[in-house]
């Protein structure tokens, strides 16, 4: 069995994480590519082409491999361990091409649908309304039976299900996003835990991979692309140049007191929370 704590390991995703020991990983983020066709290009920016991968399968293997991923990235997961997926909608040929397609396939119970508000996109057409969101997926793997998982803290909760970040500027990789999100995604779900293993199986730019070692964690990233490999490394090294981003996403995880603390007061905690007379 080779080394896989700390490291980035050059590979396809599903063949080195058959590599991976059971009930390893505490919490993943990823972004998978999207299988765009490499032709699907706006006003504002041509196509996205990866490096050392095809965006461009037919879609029941696309749709099929991603399948296998995740499957293998569940199998990976510890008991009551999270996985965040972050995609978005598709249309080929006037047919909408959703995530839940090949989402509800796999052994994840699908806990939360998130948006991720980029504000921004660069791909604009007048079939439709411009599209400035994508998806990001909360997975949750049960544990002893029970499909619901433990209660966020509340600084966390409060955060709700609409993340408006804007996308990552000055980045190589051709689709990145913002170190705020996988931040956000580990923080919340590990917030009080001293040590855990976090797991980005199409980590490209290292971006999850930095977010967990400033929050003070071990990762594992997986990428098929040898340059992406080597900018994720020397990025890692830098990690502390990105810390400012990182604290001011870790300063919205705060509240003053809890609903519960305010309704022990007295306090108000909403026009519909006492009985009517």
């Amino acid at each position: 069995m080779f080394e896989y704590r700390n490291k980035i390991i050059q590979g396809d995703a599903l063949e080195v994480l058959r590599l991976l020991p059971d009930e390893i990983v505490d919490v993943g983020v990823t972004s998978p590519p999207y299988n765009k066709g490499e032709n699907k290009k706006g006003w504002l920016v041509g196509n996205v082409k990866y490096e050392g991968a095809s965006d461009k399968l037919p879609e029941d293997v696309y749709q099929q491999k991603q399948i296998e991923v995740l499957n293998e990235v569940f199998r990976v997961t510890k008991p009551g361990g999270s996985f965040f997926y972050n995609h978005k909608l598709r249309w080929e040929r006037g047919y909408l091409l959703h995530p839940m397609d090949w989402l509800r396939k796999t052994r994840w119970i699908i806990r939360q649908e998130i948006i991720w508000d980029r504000m921004i996109a660069a791909n604009i057409r007048g079939w439709r309304f411009w599209q400035v969101e994508e998806r990001i997926y909360w997975l949750y793997k049960p544990k002893d039976g029970n499909i619901i998982g433990d209660e966020l803290k509340p600084q966390h909760a409060l955060l709700t299900s609409i993340w408006r970040i804007p996308p990552e500027r000055g980045n190589p990789h051709p689709a990145p996003f913002p170190i705020e999100i996988p931040v956000r995604c580990i923080y919340s779900v590990l917030d009080g835990k001293k040590e855990a293993l976090v797991l980005d199986p199409f980590c490209g730019s290292g971006t999850t991979l930095v977010a967990a070692k400033a929050l003070g964690y071990d990762y594992i990233g997986i990428d098929i692309s040898q340059s992406y490999c080597e900018f994720a490394r020397e990025r890692l090294k830098n990690f502390e140049a990105e810390m400012a981003r990182i604290y001011e996403e870790l300063n919205k995880h705060r509240i003053s007191k809890t609903f519960k603390e305010r309704k022990e007061r007295g306090e108000f905690v909403g026009k519909f929370s006492r009985k009517r007379k």
